[in-house]
């Protein structure tokens, strides 16, 4: 497994992510070919990183009501 330095990218808060602070994540979008995504309480925990293709059909789900609610 290769290990990814993201130690320098920037990070925004989902548009999705609830407004009260909790259930949050983050993303990054300084690298066209992945997507970091992280939980916004554990800034300095692990974080999950998907080729940009994965990630933008997940959004895509998400926008379209396409996932199954929970």
């Amino acid at each position: 497994m290769r290990s990814i330095n993201l130690s320098t990218v920037t990070w925004r808060k989902s548009s999705y992510s609830n407004p009260d602070g909790g259930q949050c994540i983050e993303v990054s979008d300084d690298s066209p070919a992945l997507v970091p995504v992280r939980d916004s309480k554990d800034p300095h925990g692990p974080a999950l990183v998907f080729p940009a293709a994965v990630w933008a059909s997940f959004v895509g789900a998400v926008k379209g009501g396409d996932l199954p609610g929970a």
